[in-house]
């Protein structure tokens, strides 16, 4: 399947005087996954519903493929949807929900039968939802989204009602097929890490506007805004002082991920760009420290400033409260806030 080109144009959707969106700008490519990413409240599901035709925009245009779908039903637009709950017909087999709608359409049944191989239950065809993990059923339900042939993808928190080693799995999967079908895709959710591991670029909203729309990796080594840097992953802010296009912070020298007019600042620092090391001579504190598994995060009093660094867990056991420490920060691009 080639998958088409999306774009939303100056989407706006007012509820009263709140504003869900707020003109919205958003073009996904051919075969493309975009992830949008932001807390709740900030108008992804919002942007989502409006492309599959399940609320009207109150401004802007939806465009699928060049061709201008914004006043079409729901059922015109060839999207196919997978929501948070698994919203499986109770009463139909495995096989029989992902049938459901080639059936309507007079479509291949064969195509089916297909997408529940690809999800990995063609084993479990014959079972009822009921029969079926929740992970299972999510994957049901992709296959039935899938079924259809759709033009483009819709996926609205599909994972947040599984435990934590099954959205993992199944987050991979969800990739896997993606790829392998070459489906646009629109993937909506709060969890920063299911927005980094999946998609080929991640929207950051925030009040209905996108505040960074880029690679996973440069939305979380270069955040366009404090907004990005504070949202996605964990950083120390820290005062220093800005000269030319680097700021000065315990020490050290960091470049700029935006140009700033100077002076004071407060600078955004990953924990994981901090290094500390036993140091008898150093001032600098251990208070903390906690075991993450292959990473562990140590917090340190550095005067009265305190300093979050992440660091192989290895080195825990040199690392306990009240040891003396130097800390040391990477020359990595930081935001400002």
């Amino acid at each position: 399947m080639t998958g088409v080109a999306v774009r939303l144009e100056g989407l706006r959707r007012t509820f009263g005087t709140v504003h869900a969106l707020d003109d919205l700008d958003l073009a996904i490519e051919p075969g493309e996954l975009v992830a949008l990413l932001g807390p709740s409240g900030c108008g992804k599901t919002t942007a989502l519903r409006i492309l599959a035709g399940l609320e009207e925009a109150t401004a802007g245009r939806v465009l699928v493929d060049g061709r201008d779908v914004t006043r079409l039903p729901a059922n015109k637009r060839g999207m196919g949807m997978v929501f948070q709950a698994y919203s499986l017909f109770p009463h139909l087999t495995a096989a029989q929900n992902v049938e459901f709608g080639p059936r309507l359409r007079r479509g291949s049944l064969a195509r089916a039968a297909e997408m529940l191989d690809l999800v990995g239950l063609s084993g479990f065809a014959k079972r009822y939802p009921h029969q079926l993990s929740g992970g299972q059923q999510q994957r049901v339900a992709l296959a039935r989204a899938l079924a259809i042939e759709p033009r483009v993808l819709l996926l609205d928190e599909p994972l947040s009602a599984l435990d934590a080693k099954v959205r993992v799995q199944l987050r991979d999967e969800i990739r896997r097929i993606q790829t392998e079908v070459g489906t646009t895709t629109l993937f909506v959710t709060h969890d920063q890490e299911e927005a980094l591991a999946v998609a080929d670029r991640v929207g950051v909203m925030r009040a209905g506007r996108l505040e960074q729309l880029a690679t996973p990796s440069e939305v979380y080594l270069r955040p366009a805004t404090a907004f990005v840097a504070d949202f996605v992953g964990l950083s120390n802010r820290l005062p220093g002082s800005v000269n030319g296009d680097v700021v000065e912070v315990l020490g050290a020298r960091l470049p700029l991920v935006t140009p700033h007019a100077g002076g004071a600042a407060t600078a955004l620092v990953r924990p994981e760009a901090v290094d500390v090391v036993p140091d008898p001579g150093a001032t600098a504190t251990v208070l903390t420290s906690s075991f993450l598994g292959s990473t562990s995060r140590v917090t340190v009093s550095v005067g009265d400033q305190l300093v979050v660094a992440q660091v192989p867990s290895g080195r825990l056991p040199d690392l306990s409260a009240g040891t003396r420490v130097r800390v040391t920060i990477q020359p990595v691009a930081v935001a400002l806030e």
